[in-house]
């Protein structure tokens, strides 16, 4: 069985200005275990597209619901848990726009699947609405 260290538990609102914050806390704990920089751009970048989605999608943009964001170190994975207590989402619903249509916005579960080795919705609980974990193996 995999040794499990959890590295940071942190709760914010559903504020996209509490995204810096959010961003250079991801950055600076993953940056401390000794990832590559290519590793921690691509995490910073997923968490922060999870994030927004969260606000805009599960939250409406209502500014304040709380999300919980962990960030494990499982075996040789950097693993972020985002946990939300918005109405559970229909996963068969989530899915990224076609790449051939140019227009802003619809790319980010795109990008989270492109940076990150594994995207998938946990089981809720602990009165959770959603739980999102990202996967990244540390190189």
């Amino acid at each position: 069985m995999e040794e499990t260290l959890k590295l940071i538990e942190t709760t914010f609102m559903s504020r996209p200005e509490e995204l810096k914050h959010i961003r250079q806390v991801v950055r600076e704990t993953v940056e401390k275990q000794g990832a590559s920089k290519e590793t921690i751009d691509c995490v910073v970048l997923a968490v922060n597209e999870a994030c927004m989605n969260i606000i805009q999608h599960a939250y409406k943009s209502a500014p304040d619901c709380k999300i919980i964001l962990e960030i494990l170190l499982v075996g040789g994975e950097f693993v972020f848990r985002l946990i939300d207590f918005a109405e559970p989402v229909d996963k068969c619903k989530i899915k990224s726009r076609s790449l051939d249509e140019l227009r802003p916005g619809g790319l980010g579960v795109h990008m989270m699947h492109k940076v990150m080795d594994e995207v998938v919705f946990l089981e809720p609980c602990r009165g959770a609405g959603n739980i999102l974990e990202l996967r990244k193996k540390i190189h």
